[in-house]
């Protein structure tokens, strides 16, 4: 996990790190040595939560490690917003993209995660994505190309505007060569009001 966040999901899960900057600095050089000691340790991949606004590190200590030894799939899991130039500069240095279809409304992504231009970033985003690495390839069982796009599914009334869009602009823009998995990884917590947004309801 990286601190921060693009987004300010009123329901995220790891609003510590995301919103509160939960964490500690580390250089580059040490960011190169977790990289290349969660290899020595069996992991099949690197899986980068929330990378984006401290790209120019890790790519900096992706480009140390790989100069090492590394050569685990390295995976880039983001909430989807996204700039496409930042992604960009990330071609050639991941091999996995994991980004949320949260919303495909603007009014639903505006009120629950601050950002009325979602949709609009987030298919662009992925369709850069999928430029880079193209259709999902699996070796012995694991994904080691690909898109992986999640669709977050929230409670109540919000399913009937957030989940049937999304699912459908997906299968639309990336056809089956883009794998989907919806999950229910949210926060039923009050520190935003959550509660009090049209159509979520906690128990």
């Amino acid at each position: 996990f990286f601190s921060g966040c693009t987004l300010k999901c009123c329901f995220c899960q790891n609003y510590p790190i995301s919103a509160e900057g939960l964490g500690k600095e580390i250089s580059v050089e040490h960011l190169a040595e977790i990289f290349l000691s969660l290899q020595a340790q069996g992991a099949h991949n690197i899986n980068l939560v929330t990378p984006g606004q401290w790209r120019p590190w890790i790519t900096a200590a992706l480009d140390l490690a790989r100069a090492q030894g590394l050569h685990l799939p390295i995976v880039c899991n983001t909430g989807g917003y996204e700039r496409v130039e930042t992604l960009r500069l990330l071609e050639g240095k991941v091999q996995v993209y994991l980004p949320d279809m949260k919303y495909a409304l603007g009014e639903p992504a505006r009120q629950l995660s601050g950002a009325g231009d979602y949709p609009t970033a987030a298919r662009a985003a992925i369709r850069e994505m999928f430029r880079q690495v193209g259709p999902w390839e699996i070796r012995e069982g694991l994904l080691v190309r690909g898109v992986l796009i999640r669709h977050l599914v929230l409670p109540g009334a919000a399913l009937r505007f957030l989940a049937v869009p999304a699912v459908f602009l997906t299968v639309v823009f990336f056809g089956l060569t883009a794998a989907l998995f919806a999950g229910d990884a949210f926060a039923a917590a009050d520190f935003l009001g959550a509660r009090f947004f049209t159509g979520l309801y906690f128990r």
